[in-house]
């Protein structure tokens, strides 16, 4: 009887309907005159009916087709959405006249329908989605924006005329600063000012490897200097440190005011990456020199793959830096989905991994036969650019050349791809590389189509040509279309710059994860930050691919990668050192991780994919500046403690020398700390078999109020009992330290396979909300 009655009711409602849109049509008179506003249009969340809509992209347009189909135009209803959402809210945004709009408000199952209001964009936006403003409570202000610390940074240079290294509003360089600005090709000591206040280079290791690297075959200049030739430096310094830039913009997008985290925070620049990549003894030449400069954080957005620590030159020159205050923050890696593909995981070295943000930049194609695909894209024609969103011919392949379908240069028919639009497989070359190729074969357009390994991933470009990148999903669906048709045709539809409409943060698909190949007892990456889509500073001599064939001038791009996320921490860091100059590099460490989020900003949990983030994609969370500033507890660790560590985990008496130059004797430290567990923020665990019970121990020292009482909150791994000893923790003053010890054990019932499972720890201020101190849990077993 009820199946019965919807078709009678729909008939019912149909007929209002129509009756509604008569009445609306005569009083809003449909012509050309009207003028085409964007809206958002939010649904009721689950109410699709799933046997009439097999996505919600078409569920989506079949609002949309209601709105406009008594309107007589050229082009489908389709043709005018902008992007399909999901996450944050249900709904979509859509092109319509204001008569289309009062339609839809009607239509049951529409929850709201407003215009897009034009925000003040944020070039850097990602300070903005980190919650950095000028509240008086919060990091900036505590912290006058990191003033006073000095962020050294290893990377390819520095582009000192870009405006983001201005000094404007700068205080003078710090008294204890020992550094030098080193003079080379097109780089003078004027180069240097308050907030550049230090540059050197290093290219005795590159030389040795490559003495032919002035040869002019070479097709990008290297400068033999501190100046950047390739733009990573320049982007992840301005990224951590640079100067509010009003009104900038990467060829007329993201138009806004760029900063860095810490825009109050001094930075020195020490090139040690050339053409051919960074080797180690440069490396280790630029770490000892900013030691002895006076830098209070670096930043070092290298490495690659995981590597004993005793053979890394990077681990080995951190703890250097460790030991004498520094704080060192390093890049995950790239290497992610795999596991166990985490570098930099010395216990001394901040790790950072990547997340995304809710900016987006839809670049829809339209297929011939009104389907729509969603992609995104930076191609900066796309603000009321008729040509780029014009009506194209499909190709895949390109004439069936040996690379064609990477679209590799030289690969093309010519005649396949002219004025065509291309479709080009992620892989092999750069992603503006494939479109430079197109290009120069005469293409018109291309669609970027990801590797099935790079599923989602949306990192974009500012391509050479009208451009869009796909899901691999996506991908195979256009294919199959190509496949299909016999004359295959498709279109752009740019939706320009959104925020706030998809879920976020989320971790990067490429971002590296744990558990850590080499010290298991340690959980990395320790945390993530911003590192998709990132724009920031860029050298003028570059266009914003990188490409020499790129013409375009630009002082902003934008990449993706762990690279751009350590600054990120970076930054941070230096705002914490501004605020407590005195804390070790563990302090500082600890106030960033045990404060991190672990909700994104709709307050669901930050995911990875389609599932729940684990703590060895995330760590202990995202990092969260405001909170960081004033942590209410950490866990500290003097630099003595990683040497008792690395003799707990067997390492011989000659590898820890090779990585801390000092001698002892691994018996004699460990008899005198039998019970002896590093003192790090997060605790990872192995339980061997189903009878093993670990034990591990924990100091916490106060650094928020006195007379402070905290009280132990557990959320036990799945399968693993944890009990805490003492459950509250009383400090009477300000340094005060408590210790407590965990026991975890497994639940022989619920153990059924070997693995791995999390939870967490966290220590609750008694009166005070916003000490939460967390630290996640890692358990792994074998059965």
């Amino acid at each position: 009887m009820f199946m019965q009655t919807i078709p009678n009711m729909a008939i019912q409602h149909n007929s209002i309907l129509l009756l509604f849109l008569f009445f609306v049509i005569h009083l809003y008179p449909t012509t050309k005159a009207q003028d085409l506003q964007t809206y958002i249009i939010q649904l009721h969340p689950n109410e699709m009916d799933t046997t009439f809509y097999k996505t919600k992209l078409k569920w989506h347009l079949s609002f949309l087709e209601k709105a406009t189909v008594l309107y007589e135009e050229e082009e489908s209803h389709s043709a005018r959405l902008l992007y399909s959402y999901d996450t944050a809210i249900e709904g979509f945004a859509a092109r319509l006249y204001e008569h289309e709009a009062m339609i839809l408000k009607a239509l049951p199952g529409v929850i709201s329908v407003h215009t897009d209001r034009r925000y003040e964009l944020h070039t850097t936006y990602s300070h903005k989605f980190l919650g950095l403003n000028f509240s008086p409570t919060g990091a900036w202000v505590q912290s006058k924006s990191g003033q006073g610390a000095i962020i050294g940074v290893l990377d390819t240079g520095i582009w000192p005329e870009s405006p983001s290294f201005n000094e404007s509003g700068m205080p003078p360089v710090p008294k204890r600063w020992r550094g030098i600005c080193q003079e080379g090709e097109s780089f003078m000591s004027s180069n240097c000012n308050r907030k550049l206040i230090g540059a050197r280079f290093y290219s005795k290791g590159h030389r040795v490897n490559y003495p032919d690297s002035r040869d002019p075959t070479i097709p990008l200049l290297e400068y033999v200097s501190a100046r950047d030739a390739h733009g990573h430096g320049t982007h992840t310094s301005s990224t951590a440190a640079g100067t509010a830039v009003p009104n900038a913009s990467v060829l007329g997008l993201g138009l806004g005011t760029a900063r860095g985290v810490a825009p109050g925070a001094h930075i020195a620049v020490y090139k040690v990456c050339w053409f051919n990549g960074c080797y180690s003894s440069d490396i280790l030449a630029g770490i000892d020199d900013a030691i002895n400069d006076g830098v209070d954080v670096l930043s070092l957005s290298l490495g690659g793959f995981p590597i004993p620590l005793f053979e890394d030159s990077i681990a080995i020159g951190s703890f250097r830096a460790v030991e004498r205050g520094v704080t060192v923050i390093c890049a995950a890696g790239n290497n992610g989905p795999a596991s166990m593909s985490v570098a930099n995981e010395a216990p001394w070295i901040t790790t950072v991994g990547a997340s995304t943000m809710d900016r987006r930049f839809p670049a829809i194609i339209r297929l011939g036969n009104g389907e729509m695909l969603y992609g995104e894209s930076m191609y900066p024609g796309n603000k009321f650019s008729r040509k780029a969103e014009k009506q194209l011919e499909l190709v895949y392949g390109g004439g069936g050349g040996q690379g064609a379908e990477y679209c590799l240069k030289d690969s093309f028919s010519r005649k396949s791809v002219q004025g065509k639009m291309v479709v080009c497989d992620r892989g092999i070359n750069g992603r503006s590389e494939k479109g430079e190729a197109v290009r120069e074969a005469g293409g018109a357009a291309m669609v970027l189509a990801n590797a099935e390994i790079n599923q989602f991933e949306d990192s974009v470009d500012v391509h050479v040509l009208p451009a869009t990148e796909i899901g691999y999903d996506e991908g195979v669906q256009l294919k199959n279309y190509i496949n299909s048709s016999t004359r295959p045709t498709a279109r752009f539809i740019y939706g320009g710059t959104k925020f706030g409409l998809s879920r976020a943060p989320t971790v990067a698909l490429f971002s590296a994860r744990g558990p850590s190949a080499t010290i298991p007892s340690v959980l990395k990456p320790d945390m993530i930050a911003p590192g998709v889509n990132i724009i920031a500073a860029w050298p003028a001599s570059l266009g914003p691919t990188g490409l020499q064939e790129d013409q375009r001038r630009s002082n902003f791009t934008v990449l993706s990668g762990t690279s751009m996320a350590c600054p990120h921490v970076s930054g941070v860091a230096a705002l914490v050192r501004s605020m407590h100059p005195g804390w070790r590099p563990a302090a500082v460490r600890s106030a960033m991780m045990t404060t991190a989020d672990v909700a994104d900003h709709s307050g669901k949990p930050i995911t990875d994919g389609k599932d729940k983030a684990s703590v060895f994609a995330m760590g202990a969370g995202h990092v969260s500046p405001n909170r960081a500033i004033d942590p209410g507890l950490v866990y500290d660790i003097r630099p003595d403690d990683y040497i008792t560590h690395l003799c707990t985990l067997g390492y011989s008496q000659r590898q820890i020398f090779t990585i801390t130059h000092r001698n002892f004797s691994c018996s004699d430290i460990l008899s005198r700390n039998k019970e002896f567990n590093l003192n790090y923020p997060s605790i990872a665990v192995n339980l061997k078999n189903l009878s093993t019970s670990v034990m591990v121990r924990r100091v916490l020292t106060n650094v928020g109020m006195p007379n402070s009482t905290y009280t132990v909150k557990v959320e036990s791994p799945e399968g693993v009992a944890v009990k805490v000893v003492p459950e509250k923790l009383k400090f009477l003053k300000l340094n005060d330290r408590k210790s407590f010890r965990v026991w975890f054990e497994m639940r022989k019932k619920e153990a059924t396979n070997d693995g791995v499972a999390d939870g967490c720890l966290m220590w609750q201020h008694n009166a005070i909300r916003r000490y939460r101190v967390r630290s996640p849990l890692a358990v792994t077993w074998t059965m």
